[in-house]
């Protein structure tokens, strides 16, 4: 027998017993255990307090206090389920493991004597928040609501506006401990059958205590490359971007606890890519589009274009003189930026443990104590908190915060490289960085498509934002069932 299954005994009192024992009811205050007698036989039932619905259990109670012995003959399971227990989210389970595992996720559980099976009551609700928009993908004009942390309420705002007959929303448990509720969502009708097989066999296989980060602790499981700062799977909040992913034929994978829904498989430019470009006109789309991709290229390679041009002038064309500092300052140019890296990561983590209500005065200090008395003292030069401000709005314009924070570790590298070998060393980085993360798969994706292997019509949908009605086909490296739309 496996280590999770236990069947019923044959006693009613074994089976109260064994789940009184198993939820350790006697230590813990939130687990409530009800012995009960109606129509002559002895029930008990078992649920968390918190999540179980008062006002359902009471009623149920209400009706069972009115049956008789004869109610319940010749089949008292058969009668309880289709006659007296009138609630639609009803089960049976012959497994006593299983059926603590489900009253810990909050299900009820009921064991009524002389009838072989336990009845399981789904009457359970989550504390939840209501649904925002994110933080981190608000638009001008849009919906304004978000995924929160309890996964029937996601997938709920996903089939929402997904109304199609082939969505399919697949139940997991991972964990050996926390037993997480997971579910991943797809099109049947479009999605590759191989990919949805590959996914579900790869999160079956999981193997730990518990997911205490949620999505982020599925993320290193579906990674190959642990140390690879670039995320080879999408994050969103929004029901909307979710929906379109699925069209596209995408693969969600929802995670109860997690308001962030996995988007599989993803490459570099699906973390450039932000609902805001679809909820303007298509050219004004395009325009927004290019000016981030415009400012992710500059917050990779300005800085370190930069201290090229100061440590070799003679490499400025004529006019461009005025690119270099002038006045390289006590500190060497190199341990400037360096600091003023460290310095940037310091204030993005101060913002975040920052009460919102403190969050000016920590602007202030930073652009007056920090940015102007630094360059007075000579900690830094303008030039140098000039172009660190570049790279950073170029971070900060990244949809992505994952790819936002694997482009800073890229600028640091390339700006290490620039400052060892010269011309050389930041001509060698930018080489190292592009084959690098063109030999990065996805889930045997290329994750640098379509730029390369490279694909004309696909790269002119990514580069310029394509209008809706001339879209008319999925991106053909998901291998969809259909197509055309």
């Amino acid at each position: 027998m496996k280590e999770n299954e236990q069947k019923m005994y044959d006693s009613y009192q074994e089976n109260v017993d064994y789940i009184t024992d198993r939820l350790a009811v006697d230590k813990s205050f939130d687990i409530i255990k009800l012995d009960l007698e109606y129509a002559e036989r002895k029930m008990a039932m078992f649920m968390i307090d918190g999540f179980a619905k008062d006002d359902i259990i009471h009623l149920l109670m209400k009706f069972l206090s009115k049956l008789e012995p004869d109610d319940l003959k010749p089949d008292p399971l058969a009668k309880l389920l289709k006659t007296y227990i009138p609630y639609m989210e009803i089960d049976q389970q012959d497994n006593l493991n299983q059926a603590t595992d489900a009253v810990l996720a909050g299900t009820t559980a009921l064991v009524v004597e002389g009838v072989n099976k336990i009845i399981m009551i789904d009457a359970r609700t989550y504390p939840v928040r209501s649904s925002e928009e994110p933080d981190l993908e608000r638009v001008v004009r849009g919906s304004r609501d978000g995924y929160v942390e309890t996964i029937v309420f996601n997938t709920a705002l996903t089939r929402r506006r997904v109304r199609d007959r082939s969505l399919r929303m697949e139940y997991l448990q991972i964990g050996r401990r926390s037993k997480t509720d997971i579910c991943v969502c797809y099109l049947e009708d479009i999605a590759d059958g191989e990919k949805v097989d590959e996914l579900k066999k790869i999160l079956e296989g999981i193997d730990t205590d518990g997911l205490p980060m949620a999505e982020k602790t599925i993320e290193e499981f579906l990674s190959s490359r642990h140390w690879n700062p670039y995320p080879s799977i999408r994050y969103t909040e929004r029901p909307d971007t979710a929906a379109a992913h699925l069209y596209e034929g995408h693969i969600l994978v929802i995670i109860d606890g997690s308001p962030s829904v996995m988007i599989t498989p993803a490459t570099f430019w699906h973390h450039m890519q932000h609902a805001e470009e679809y909820r303007q006109k298509p050219m004004i789309g395009a325009y927004l589009r290019m000016v981030r991709f415009i400012a992710v290229l500059f917050s990779i390679i300005v800085l370190p274009l930069y201290y090229l041009f100061s440590s070799n002038p003679d490499l400025l064309p004529s006019g461009l003189e005025f690119i270099g500092p002038n006045d390289a300052g006590v500190i060497p140019l190199l341990v400037q930026f360096l600091i003023a890296e460290l310095g940037l990561d310091m204030l993005r983590m101060a913002a975040i443990h920052t009460p919102t209500s403190l969050a000016t005065a920590l602007g202030l200090v930073a652009a007056i104590m920090i940015g102007q008395i630094s360059v007075e003292v000579g900690w830094f030069t303008n030039e140098v908190i000039l172009y660190i401000a570049t790279a950073a709005i170029g971070s900060y314009a990244t949809p992505s915060y994952e790819m936002s924070m694997a482009n800073r570790l890229t600028r640091i590298f390339l700006l290490l490289t620039t400052a060892a070998f010269g011309v050389a060393g930041y001509a060698l980085g930018i080489t190292i960085w592009i084959i690098y993360i063109t030999k990065m798969k996805a889930f045997h994706i290329p994750y640098f498509w379509p730029f390369m292997p490279f694909s004309y019509k696909a790269f002119r949908d990514i580069l310029i934002r394509t209008p809706i009605p001339l879209k008319n086909r999925r991106p053909t490296f998901l291998n969809p069932q259909d197509p055309d739309r």
